[in-house]
């Protein structure tokens, strides 16, 4: 979608237009311009997925310190419900999409999934801070990475993220939602090819029993 700036006389042109669609006095060459300019078809599924991903009821729910960080999404700095994610639920039954806000210990992750379960279908899940995505500082036996019991969407790396990077973590999630899945950094950069490859070696090939591609061992 494109935002442009227009002056009051096209914008009172706009509306005489409106108006004379409304009474039926447009005709031929004038209505067919009308029509284009104003009429925009797409597909159920593309507009289900386009209210979806505006809509998405984030669950009042933390865990540690990155639950602070999220909190202040919702505050005039970030102000989230510019994007329509600003209805935290305090029921499962009514939010689709959880924030696993800090560390997750052995014993809370099987609360954790039943939470999960309890949420509206379709759901989403989103891994913030290094903690909950790969037990960062606390990386010991009474810790678990969200991803052993969770699928998730979206990780956000930092310890704690800053508000703006789970901010970033959402809207990552709302173009998933639609389909609108974008371009990783080499397609962007152009920089497909510039990939390091031992002389001699296949591009990307898998070293006999697995592990690390052979054509990456030296990278």
């Amino acid at each position: 979608m494109e935002i442009t700036r227009e002056s009051a006389t096209e914008f009172r042109s706009r509306q005489m237009l409106a108006r004379d669609m409304l009474r039926s006095d447009l005709e031929g060459e004038a209505f067919d311009r009308y029509v284009e300019q104003a009429v925009m078809t797409t597909t159920l599924d593309r507009a289900v997925a386009w209210a979806q991903g505006n809509s998405i009821y984030p669950l009042t729910f933390g865990l540690a310190c990155c639950a602070i960080e999220m909190m202040s999404i919702v505050a005039a700095r970030l102000d989230i419900a510019r994007f329509g994610f600003e209805a935290f639920r305090a029921s499962p039954r009514q939010a689709d999409m959880i924030i696993l806000s800090g560390r997750v210990s052995m014993k809370m992750a099987p609360v954790i999934r039943r939470i999960y379960d309890q949420m509206l279908e379709p759901k989403f899940a989103i891994s913030m801070g290094a903690c909950c995505s790969s037990m960062g500082v606390f990386n010991n036996y009474a810790l678990v990475p969200a991803d052993k019991f969770l699928p998730i969407d979206v990780h956000v790396p930092g310890c704690p993220p800053r508000p703006e990077a789970l901010a970033h973590g959402i809207l990552k999630l709302r173009d998933k939602v639609q389909g609108n899945l974008r371009e990783g950094w080499r397609e962007r950069y152009d920089a497909v090819g510039t990939e390091e490859v031992l002389p001699g070696e296949g591009e990307f090939d898998v070293a006999p029993g697995g592990g690390t591609p052979r054509g990456l061992a030296g990278a």
